[in-house]
């Protein structure tokens, strides 16, 4: 949390963090590479939800560059600004590889959904569906209307795959 909380702060500046090794020295989980995504929330309301499926740097870093992302480059806001920081919470999500699932066996609260076909892409973290009290249809037809598909293409020929996610949270 203290590495995203120093990326955004700095990426608020307009710079960008790059955390040193030796923070993470003694805490050998944050060197494996994984994928991760950060939420920022300003008043329980999103203001930038930024991250990655593939696993492309260690824990502390993917953490950083994620935080850098959702601060600066969401397309949905504008930067954060310096002022904002304070009121800002964040939320981490560690996210396992992705899998293939067939819609039947998603389970709301535990898998996190990506829906692609064609260059379409659409993705939700888990606690999407418990934030917004949905089904698993529901949370597929959702999943489905951020990739920019019709709410049904998880019923004809859309890619489905999940993921689970560790989520950490101020």
């Amino acid at each position: 949390m203290e590495i995203a909380r120093e990326a955004v702060r700095v990426a608020a500046g307009g710079g960008r963090y790059v955390p040193p090794e030796a923070i993470v020295a003694n805490m050998p989980a944050l060197l494996e590479p994984r994928a991760t995504f950060v939420t920022l929330r300003k008043d329980q309301e999103l203001r930038g939800c930024i991250g990655t499926t593939v696993a492309r740097y260690p824990l502390y870093r993917a953490i950083a560059e994620s935080a850098y992302s959702a601060s600066r480059e969401d397309p949905r806001f504008p930067p954060v600004d310096p002022a904002e920081v304070p009121e800002i919470a964040l939320e981490i999500s560690v996210l396992s590889p992705l899998f293939d699932i067939r819609p039947s066996e998603v389970v709301v609260g535990q898998h996190g959904l990506v829906v692609s076909q064609g260059a379409s892409r659409g993705l939700l973290l888990p606690q999407v569906a418990v934030d917004h009290h949905l089904t698993a249809e529901q949370f597929l037809e959702m999943t489905c209307r951020k990739a920019g598909l019709p709410r049904d293409a998880w019923r004809n020929g859309a890619k489905v795959q999940a993921f689970t996610a560790e989520v950490f949270s101020e």
